[in-house]
């Protein structure tokens, strides 16, 4: 069971590595306004919440995991595949709220008026 948790933990750590900084169009920008806008944008963002997205495609991937274990195997079977579910559940929940984060950034700069690149 802990096992489960860390590698719940590690996969959602590298997903948050992987997030980056949105790309604009720097010509006649003033960069102290755009970082004051960025750290603005970026506190919207902040209201996705990871934790809640990552448990509950945790949850789901228990569940799938759980029912494909049952299928192919015995009980012992379902609670290693509702293990497996529920890791890959959380890392695809993490990663879909830091895009969606990401998302929010780059559309509230663009409402700004900043020409976003990526």
């Amino acid at each position: 069971m802990d096992n489960r948790f860390f590698a719940i933990g590690t996969l959602s750590l590298l997903t948050l590595a992987c997030a980056s900084d949105p790309i604009i169009d720097t010509k006649g920008v003033n960069m102290a306004q755009y970082q004051q806008d960025l750290n603005e944008c970026q506190a919207y963002a902040q209201q996705v919440n990871v934790g809640t997205k990552a448990a509950s495609g945790a949850a789901a991937g228990a569940v799938v995991g759980a029912v494909i274990g049952a299928a192919v195997g015995n009980s012992n079977t379902a609670g290693r595949a509702a293990g497996a579910g529920a890791t890959a559940g959380a890392a695809k929940g993490t990663g879909r709220a830091m895009h969606e984060r990401e998302r929010v950034t780059r559309n509230c700069l663009r409402n700004r008026g900043y020409a976003v690149l990526n």
